[in-house]
């Protein structure tokens, strides 16, 4: 690899690069998913679909969520004058989850025009606006086909994807592999995918930072993985679908981090609420036992039972949207993404707090307990003594 911090940039291909950018949306918008819908804004939903390739087995494992392809739309760049036309897929994901993806074209002389993509603003509204409001339709419609829907959207978890056409030229217009062009390129790549607008202002750490995790299958494809974007590199085909398949890992990654972001939430917001019940609860039950009335807790037993079954369930589910198995190409490239959005690491905070959960639980089973045995000892004293009584009254 080329020194990072060479104040000699590559210089661009003759012809510039072509290709498209991708962003992804993904949002959380209910516990779950009750029915499945048969149109979504007045599309049929069809069931995502792949044909096996070099990235993977013939058995393809893919998760196929429901989707719809909307009409495309044109809109205006800010500060540029010709339209462009933008694609868009929505797929809509079991757990209660949607991911909005939106297609740009582009065709750039020097690899610096693409970092304004990244905070796209078009004279009509942002893009960001655009999806939030698609989103919010989505929601709407689907209200009666959702378990526990949000009240309103949170925020979105986005990623921006730079789908260039390969081959790419050099120079002087030769040939040039994908992991060669990163080589010349790599503090370039690096501003890309941080959206720096200076390459030379990024520190050496940085530059090797955001570019290590990449992965190549042929001499015209590389795929480069960061936190907030990605730089896909491959060959165009007539159709423009050569950028599928890694979108599609893409998406469902980044749903599995909205959601298990939203998991977080939930079970926050779980804890707080069962810490706040056993305080209550404690103190009402000093009070109870001071007038000798018995003692009650089942509303937060229940709540928590309930919360514990379904946590294990989405948790379940969600994982199963990305069963990837063996060592071939989409397999790591979901490693790496899995790396980057530490989804690893957002699933051991989860059964933390699931585990802390389990503790509540049993704790305040425990105490149920406790009450029927004292309960029951009750009851066998009274009816010892009531035993007693008659027996004396017999004897009499």
């Amino acid at each position: 690899m080329t020194d990072p911090n060479s104040s000699h940039p590559a210089s661009d291909p003759p012809h510039g690069y072509r290709g498209q950018v991708a962003y992804l949306f993904a949002y959380d918008i209910a516990y779950d998913l009750l029915t499945e819908p048969k149109t979504l804004l007045g599309q049929t939903l069809e069931r995502f679909s792949v044909g096996p390739s070099k990235r993977g087995p013939r058995e393809v494992l893919f998760y196929r969520p429901l989707m719809v392809v909307l009409p495309p739309i044109q809109r205006t760049i800010r500060g540029r004058r010709k339209p462009v036309t933008l694609e868009r897929t929505i797929k809509l994901f079991g757990v209660g989850a949607i991911s909005i993806s939106v297609h740009v074209p582009f065709e750039v002389p020097r690899g610096e025009g693409l970092v304004e993509y990244h905070d796209l603003q078009f004279t009509e509204e942002t893009l960001l606006e655009h999806v939030e409001k698609l989103a919010e339709q989505v929601r709407l419609e689907l209200l009666p086909h959702l378990y526990r829907p949000v009240s309103q959207l949170r925020n979105e978890e986005a990623y921006t994807v730079f789908c260039i056409e390969s081959p790419l030229e050099g120079p002087d217009g030769s040939p040039l592999s994908a992991v060669r062009w990163h080589e010349q390129r790599t503090r370039e790549v690096a501003a890309l995918l941080t959206q720096e607008e200076n390459p030379q202002a990024l520190s050496d750490q940085e530059v090797l930072e955001s570019t290590s995790l990449f992965l190549s299958y042929y001499d015209t494809d590389l795929t480069i993985i960061d936190w907030d974007a990605a730089i896909v590199i491959d060959q165009a085909t007539d159709d423009r679908k050569s950028f599928t398949e890694i979108l599609h890992v893409m998406e469902l990654a980044n749903v599995q981090l909205a959601e298990l972001e939203a998991y977080d939430v939930l079970l926050d917001d779980a804890l707080g609420r069962a810490y706040a019940d056993i305080r209550a609860g404690w103190l009402r039950r000093r009070r109870q036992e001071a007038a000798g009335a018995p003692r009650r807790g089942k509303t937060t037993l229940a709540g928590l039972r309930e919360i514990r079954i379904d946590m294990a369930r989405l948790s379940d589910e969600l994982w199963n949207t990305t069963k990837f198995f063996g060592d071939w190409h989409l397999a790591r490239i979901y490693q790496n993404l899995s790396s980057r959005f530490h989804l690893g690491d957002w699933q051991r905070v989860i059964d933390d707090k699931l585990q802390t959960l389990d503790g509540l639980y049993l704790i305040l089973k425990h105490d149920q307990n406790n009450v029927v045995m004292l309960v029951l000892e009750i009851a066998i004293v009274l009816l010892f003594v009531i035993d007693l009584v008659m027996l004396a009254f017999t004897m009499k």
